[in-house]
């Protein structure tokens, strides 16, 4: 299959413009439901505030993985939880087998090909994708949608946050054995000093 083919079936793919599948070659699942959750809230079928996402019943998307969004929020639910929920649903494994038999994806990790690289590059040449679909919520401009999905990505941001404790800690312990050794260290040397000299 020629790249053109393969850039057309990505596009042409169950809901349109293939924004989708382009954001899966980007960011991976949670891409794509980022991508879905800023659909919804742009065509009024959800609201997100205070990190929460809440159905309004006013639209029915025809895309799966809009649908499988809608599904994992019935209610008012923290935006991770969606995410979370939504990124290992039946619509976002369906498009990942559709780019792995297109040979955009590699089946066991997931991972864009060169196939699906060359894909990416060629949409991002043409200035056919939004920002967000490459670069993820933090592309959006600012605003409540950008600020949710930001403070609801726990994957990165949560490793991230665990990192600079764990550096922090490291950082601290250093600086309390550097004074403890300098104070031990001295405080050891009046000790020493002063039994040596009480034995003389």
């Amino acid at each position: 299959m020629t790249q053109s083919e393969d850039r057309a079936e990505a596009r042409d793919g169950e809901g349109g413009p293939g924004h989708f599948a382009h954001a899966f070659l980007a960011g991976g699942r949670r891409r794509v439901v980022e991508c879905a959750v800023v659909s919804l809230v742009e065509q009024g079928a959800l609201s997100l505030r205070a990190a929460r996402l809440r159905p309004t019943g006013d639209v029915r998307p025809g895309h799966a993985i809009e649908q499988a969004v809608l599904a994992a929020c019935p209610r008012s639910r923290r935006v991770r939880d969606v995410l979370d929920a939504a990124a290992r649903s039946q619509a976002v494994d369906d498009l990942a087998r559709r780019l792995a038999d297109l040979g955009l994806l590699s089946r066991r990790r997931q991972r864009p090909t060169r196939a699906g690289r060359r894909l990416l590059a060629a949409a991002a040449a043409e200035e056919s994708l939004p920002p967000y679909v490459r670069h993820g919520p933090a592309a959006l401009a600012p605003g409540p949608v950008r600020q949710g999905l930001l403070g609801g990505d726990t994957v990165p941001d949560g490793l991230g946050r665990a990192l600079r404790r764990m550096g922090k800690a490291l950082d601290d312990d250093h600086g309390r054995d550097a004074d403890g050794t300098g104070e031990g260290a001295s405080g050891g040397g009046f000790g020493c000093g002063g039994s040596s000299g009480g034995g003389d």
